[in-house]
């Protein structure tokens, strides 16, 4: 049973990595982007070491994989949070389509 658990979860961790590089292709907005480089990976690595937990018979794999999710979980919100402050202050942003922008007052201290 696990074992079916296990790939159902590691391939629907895998269609979220695909969609993450269709999206990639697909969207030319920097911030669209930036959140489908961030939102479906992750959620997609997550899915995949959940599925190799239930699949692997080793114990000494879990708390790796535990880890892996974790670094994850924390590392790809901040870098997505340093990109996109750094194309807003560079400029580098399409302002036009910008409904609300609340780093204006911010970037110009």
């Amino acid at each position: 049973m696990m074992d079916a658990v296990g790939a159902f979860l590691i391939l629907l961790g895998a269609a979220f990595g695909a969609l993450a590089g269709l999206g990639q292709l697909k969207f030319s907005d920097l911030f669209v982007r930036m959140h489908v480089a961030t939102k479906p990976s992750t959620l997609g690595l997550v899915l995949v070491a959940t599925g190799a937990m239930a699949r692997i018979d080793g114990r000494g794999v879990i708390p790796v994989l535990l880890l892996t999710i974790a670094m994850q979980l924390l590392t790809a919100p901040v870098a997505a949070h340093l990109v996109g402050r750094a194309a807003h202050r560079q400029g580098e942003w399409e302002r036009d389509e910008a409904v609300l922008d609340q780093l204006a007052d911010i970037d110009e201290l």
